[in-house]
């Protein structure tokens, strides 16, 4: 049986390391080389890296709708997708002799899109999923074949999410897979009326708010972990805040919202529109990530001073 599959992230990766270790892949589809860092050198995808170790074949297009004869020129028996990140036309839905599949981190309806990990993580939500479904042209509103619920723990950030999810949604599909080529499970069509959607982020999504509750904060900070991060703005200067941890306190209330309460040599403490948040760790802009206690025995020191307020 010849397999492509098409994918792009790490959510991907772990999924085509265990999939191609039951059903050997015939190529993989994944995204361009993309520049990456201050120096703009070309990144490959962590699923390129991968099907090069693994001798698989890779096909980059920059628009698959337009750019997808070598995977006709597969004659594929089936197509798996998972965290692509583009839309893939009808010509290749229509393509194989099964009907193709994706593996998607959430539990659909909820979070149709391309940034369903982040979306969860920042709007608090207790639980996330993976779900195999068969595709359509529509965005993940393909009827469901198997989902798996999973827990986001407090300490979650999209990093340690994806992983989870990776390896779940990996067991799910090979667990699924021969039901599929055996014709033995029935497609349950999405419920329209719980679609919700996690559209992918924005530039201007980045900015903290600190008129938010400290909760709302550090879920903020943990969907945008470890890219593209979130920042404010103090003193003009732009501040990326990697890590915060939240510190209950009543004897700030009078204080503005972004205002730095506390200052010692190991914290900084801000106010938000409930609690404190405590800042962990930072990158200003130009330089490294550094632990708050770092970051305050050098540039920090002139930055990180009582009353001053996060814009």
């Amino acid at each position: 049986m010849k397999i492509v599959f098409i994918g792009t992230m790490q959510f991907a990766r772990i999924v085509l390391e265990r999939l191609h270790g039951k059903y050997p892949v015939s190529l993989v589809v994944t995204q361009p080389d993309r520049p990456y860092g201050r120096k703009q050198d070309l990144k490959s995808s962590e699923v390129k890296n991968l099907a090069l170790e693994l001798g698989i074949p890779v096909f980059q297009p920059e628009k698959i709708s337009k750019d997808y004869q070598t995977i006709i020129n597969i004659e594929p028996d089936l197509i798996i997708v998972a965290a692509y990140g583009q839309m893939i036309p009808q010509v290749i839905l229509d393509l194989p002799k099964y009907r193709p599949i994706n593996v998607h981190a959430s539990l659909l309806p909820v979070y149709r899109g391309g940034a369903p990990m982040q979306r969860a993580i920042m709007n608090g939500d207790q639980t996330t999923g993976v779900t195999i479904m068969n595709m359509e042209m529509k965005m993940d509103s393909g009827p469901i074949l198997r989902q798996v619920e999973v827990p986001i723990y407090s300490d979650d950030d999209v990093s340690t999410l994806e992983t989870r999810l990776g390896k779940v949604g990996a067991e799910l599909l090979v667990d699924t897979l021969p039901l599929v080529l055996d014709g033995m499970i029935d497609p349950l069509e999405q419920d329209l009326s719980k679609v919700t959607f996690a559209y992918n982020l924005k530039p201007e999504e980045e900015r903290l708010n600190f008129h938010q509750s400290a909760k709302q904060i550090r879920d903020h900070v943990r969907a945008f972990h470890p890219s593209p991060l979130t920042y404010s703005v103090i003193d003009g200067k732009i501040l990326k805040i990697l890590d915060v941890e939240i510190v209950s306190s009543s004897e700030y209330t009078q204080r503005a919202d972004g205002e730095i309460v506390h200052v010692d040599k190991n914290n900084v403490y801000v106010k938000t529109a409930d609690d404190l948040i405590a800042l962990q760790r930072v990158q200003l802009q130009g330089k490294n990530p550094l632990p708050i206690k770092d970051f305050l025995n050098g540039s920090g020191r002139k930055l990180m001073i009582v009353g001053k307020i996060f814009e």
